[in-house]
């Protein structure tokens, strides 16, 4: 028996959206935990413009994250973002970031690292009830970020 495949479609194109520049806390751990040192960092304010979304951050938002005995710091990042026009819209923000232990090393003490040194990518997915941003409910996106000492810079891009 002869099977026919479909060809596949091409992949999704990535359309810049926004870029997110984030102040952080300093990291609060909660020690070794069964999958590796659970830790947070608190969110505080911040800026989002782009050609698709432009506001601030809500402070109060939270980067859940695991330091992973392979030296991958998984990331579950949850803000709000307050659009110019006052609308909300939650962000959820799951991903990785990992690099040369040197490489993260010097991120650890706040030093200066340029963004190709390492891998900084999450998946993201936004919730609304502003019917002008109801789009954003039916879409994913992904993030390239930096890491810096007390900011995290995201540049986000919609999947088309």
């Amino acid at each position: 028996m002869t099977t026919t495949h479909t060809p596949l479609p091409p992949p999704p194109a990535l359309v810049p959206m926004t870029q997110v520049f984030c102040q952080v806390g300093p990291l609060v751990t909660l020690g070794p935990g069964p999958h590796g040192e659970r830790r947070y960092v608190p969110l505080g304010g911040g800026t989002v413009k782009g050609p698709e979304l432009n506001g601030t951050l809500v402070e109060g938002g939270v980067d859940w994250q695991i330091n992973r005995a392979d030296g991958v710091l998984d990331i579950a990042a949850h803000y709000v973002i307050r659009a110019d026009d006052g609308a909300l819209i939650e962000v959820r923000s799951e991903g990785l970031r990992h690099g040369p232990a040197e490489v993260m090393a010097r991120l650890a003490r706040g030093e200066v690292v340029l963004p190709a040194e390492y891998y900084f990518r999450t998946v993201v997915r936004f919730t609304t009830g502003a019917p002008q941003w109801g789009h954003l409910n039916k879409l994913l996106a992904i993030a390239v970020g930096q890491r810096e000492a007390s900011l995290v810079k995201l540049d986000f891009y919609r999947l088309a």
